[in-house]
């Protein structure tokens, strides 16, 4: 123990010295033949741990290693994006925080009349069911009217309350005696709601978390910060293994960043690049209810993504998604590759996209592009990879992507715009 404790002594001098400059992600795997998600495929031989200690040649950033696919093992990962932080919203508590600016502050769940909001803001929306530790209410439409408006006026309001707070609480936990403590509510909260801003832009409905899954994230996340590295598989002779840390491990996307920014990097998945598991996973139809765990805002976390019951039933899912689109979500970090760097995605339980033939345009220019198939199991059957050749999305631009040679041709239009306030 001795050994161990210097060993995560000298890991925690490392992230205090580039805050959130490093870190690793991993989505999970099972071992089973992929089933059509909302299956409840078990989590099983997971993606190997990667890039758990080192910076990035640009300073690091939080990062994803390998990942949990409903099929093989997840290829070991480098950094990927970290930064950010989330605003308040769904989740346990008694109404909304202040609007910001003259925007009503987000939605956590059913609206109501709870919370107050900024001078000039209209009302808060209450909060999610609370309870301690309990049910946490999903994200709503940020207190602005239809959730339903994708505009780009109600798509960059929605952006920036959702981004508001996104601050990562603190830690109720303690290492040197295993305790896995809890996550504040705020953070957790902050987490969900910058979850369910991703879902909502791609026209997925919200998640919630439940006691139960928060438990094992919380107990994974433990897990992953006692050791200072990441594993879908973790032995039990690491530091404070416990079967619900090893549980939660199995099922979750993994990361040794903090649970809020962690978002943002499961989303661009930078190291990724042969799966984009993390992505697909965050926008896959049998999500939810979700769990999160973080050992606070220089800490790991994990966020429960297998075994969902979710049942969204979208025959396909882009990303970036079909109309309005923030062009701070190509690059919300401070740190790692952009969206354009990693790739574009698309995903289908149901069309197979295996050699599929894609054209994207802008203006009636061609912007070429490379293609690449990836593995099933990754939060969807069937995906590809898109990436720009030589050209990078750029605000005040549509483009037009074309797919073919499919069972079902899909056609959809990206429209960029600047959210910056």
């Amino acid at each position: 123990m001795t050994t161990g404790s210097l060993a995560r002594n000298f890991q925690w001098l490392q992230r205090a010295a580039v805050v959130v400059a490093f870190s690793s992600l991993t989505a999970c795997s099972s071992d089973e033949a992929p089933p059509l998600l909302g299956d409840g495929a078990s989590a099983g031989a997971g993606g190997s741990a990667g890039g758990s200690a080192g910076a990035h040649a640009d300073g690091g950033m939080p990062g994803v290693a390998g990942g949990i696919s409903t099929g093989g093992g997840g290829s070991a990962g480098r950094g990927a994006s970290s930064g950010g932080n989330a605003s308040s919203g769904a989740g346990s508590g008694a109404g909304g925080a202040p609007g910001a600016a003259g925007v009503p502050t987000t939605a956590g769940g059913r609206t109501g009349s709870g919370g107050r909001s900024a001078a000039g803001g209209g009302p808060a929306s209450m909060g999610g069911q609370s309870s301690v530790g309990g049910k946490a209410g999903s994200s709503g439409a940020a207190g602005m009217g239809d959730p339903g408006d994708h505009s780009a006026e109600a798509t960059c309001a929605r952006w920036n309350a959702d981004r508001a707070d996104m601050s990562e609480g603190t830690w109720s936990g303690d290492i040197a005696s295993c305790d896995p403590g809890d996550m504040s509510a705020d953070a957790r909260e902050n987490a969900l709601r910058v979850l369910n801003l991703y879902r909502w832009l791609a026209d997925l409905p919200a998640v919630t978390t439940s006691e139960g899954n928060n438990a094992l994230a919380q107990a994974c996340a433990l897990l992953m910060e006692a050791n200072g590295s990441l594993s879908h598989e973790p032995p039990e002779d690491w530091d404070c293994w416990t079967e619900e840390g090893s549980k939660g491990a199995g099922s979750s996307n993994i990361s040794s960043g903090p649970g809020v920014s962690s978002v943002d990097a499961y989303v661009v998945d930078t190291g990724n690049e042969d799966t984009i598991g993390h992505r697909r996973w965050v926008f896959s139809n049998s999500l939810g209810p979700t769990g999160i765990g973080s050992t606070g805002a220089m800490g790991s976390s994990c966020m429960i993504t297998l075994n969902g019951s979710g049942k969204a039933g979208k025959a396909w899912l882009a990303w970036p998604p079909p109309g309005v689109l923030p062009i701070q979500s190509v690059a919300p970090s401070r740190f790692g590759d952009t969206l354009d760097e990693v790739g574009w995605s698309l995903q289908s339980d149901s069309i197979e996209l295996e050699g599929a033939t894609v054209t994207v345009t802008s203006g009636g220019a061609d912007m070429p592009v490379t293609v690449y198939d990836l593995p099933g199991g990754y939060g969807s059957r069937y995906a590809i990879r898109i990436v720009p050749d030589g050209w990078t999305t750029t605000a005040g631009q549509t483009y037009s992507v074309s797919v073919t040679g499919t069972s079902t041709p899909i056609s959809y239009d990206v429209n960029a715009v600047d959210c910056e306030q």
